[in-house]
């Protein structure tokens, strides 16, 4: 795994679009919600401009996303849902994955975006372990 102060990545036994399918579905399994997922190649493509394989799967837990949202100074966070988890291929051919450590970056925030950020960052790594280790 190398992570750097709030990226945590690791590499992935499956190709890019069956490790977005089984973070969707493992997600689900945990009762998130997949509002989107983004498929940044296609989306470049139409751009003339090409790129390996690149999806970023957002997810979201009400749970946690109502912790902050049900308050009037904590809906600034809202800028950092969903969570997002990025799937990609490296020249190497190997499939990755890439997610923000969100516990850390709530360093200093109130408390209940702490809890929130924390709770959800927990389970988005709980998510992508068991998809790498099933």
């Amino acid at each position: 795994m190398n992570s750097n102060q709030f990226i945590v990545e690791q590499e992935s036994p499956f190709d890019v679009q069956t490790t977005v399918d089984k973070i969707i579905e493992e997600a689900k399994r945990k009762d998130w919600q997949n509002p989107a997922t983004h498929n940044l190649q296609q989306s470049l493509a139409k751009s003339g401009k090409e790129v390996r394989p690149v999806q970023v799967v957002e997810i979201c837990k009400p749970d946690f996303s109502g912790r902050m949202l049900d308050k009037n100074d904590e809906r600034i966070f809202s800028v950092m849902m969903p969570c997002r988890i990025s799937v990609y291929e490296k020249d190497d051919g190997k499939a990755y994955i890439a997610l923000l450590d969100t516990s850390v970056m709530s360093a200093g925030m109130p408390e209940a975006v702490v809890d929130a950020m924390t709770s959800a960052s927990n389970e988005s790594f709980e998510i992508v372990e068991k998809v790498i280790h099933p």
